[in-house]
């Protein structure tokens, strides 16, 4: 690429990988709806961390996505549907766009873990073959897509991360809780994803409080009553 890719938001990534997934998983649905994207993005298997968008949230990241060009609208039928431009923009193979999709909607993981987890989209011949493209995606002369983790005490094997949302936060091993491959972390510890969907729960419940303001002004006015006597 001639120009270096913004930082994305958790919401961004979680859309752009979204929308990678499901044209694999679900070719005849593909492009998707915003309905269809917004399910994609809620789901409670296959996410980390497990985030609940609403359709304005979803679209703010679809637009911005779209000024990215990641992201391209196509009108047909009744409704927008939406894909993703990864790979022509990234300009990076098929099975490093599926790596990114895996990390970008579940996480760090290993190279075992993605290889399982790849599956339904792209069967790697074997660990070492992820490694491979992990490792191109790490050297990337346009810039490092990836970034091999620094490995937690007690465990096996490192993890990899992507870094479409710049570089992810260091953990810290600890007297905690524990983690998927058995590291402990201290209750202290907080992911950038974590932070990231903690933030936009905020932005959604703002939201709904202000819907709330709205609805009680005009019950007030209905009623003849100032609604700051209802504070």
């Amino acid at each position: 690429m001639s120009t270096p890719l913004p930082v994305l938001s958790l919401l961004e990534t979680r859309v752009l990988g979204v929308l990678a997934e499901k044209q694999r998983t679900v070719p005849d649905s593909y492009p998707l709806t915003l309905n269809s994207l917004v399910s994609g993005c809620n789901q409670k298997t296959s996410r980390n961390p497990v985030l609940e968008l609403t359709e304005s949230q979803v679209q703010a990241a679809i637009d911005s996505l779209k000024g990215y060009s990641l992201v391209a609208e196509t009108s047909g039928g009744r409704a927008f549907r939406y894909e993703h431009n990864v790979d022509r923009v990234l300009r990076i193979p098929s099975q490093s766009v599926i790596l990114l999709t895996v990390l970008m909607l579940r996480g760090p993981q290993t190279a075992g873990e993605l290889r399982i987890a790849c599956d339904r989209m792209h069967n790697f011949a074997d660990i070492s073959s992820v490694e491979g493209f992990l490792n191109e995606l790490a050297e990337r002369q346009a810039g490092a897509l990836v970034v091999k983790l620094a490995r937690l005490p007690g465990a096996r094997e490192s993890r990899w991360a992507h870094l479409l949302s710049g570089a992810p936060a260091e953990e810290v091993a600890g007297p905690g809780s524990a983690s998927s491959d058995g590291a402990a972390y201290t209750a202290n510890d907080v992911s950038l994803g974590e932070v990231a969907a903690l933030k936009a729960n905020v932005a959604r419940l703002e939201t709904e409080v202000a819907s709330l303001k709205a609805l009680l002004g005009r019950v007030c006015s209905e009623l003849g009553i100032s609604s700051s006597e209802t504070n």
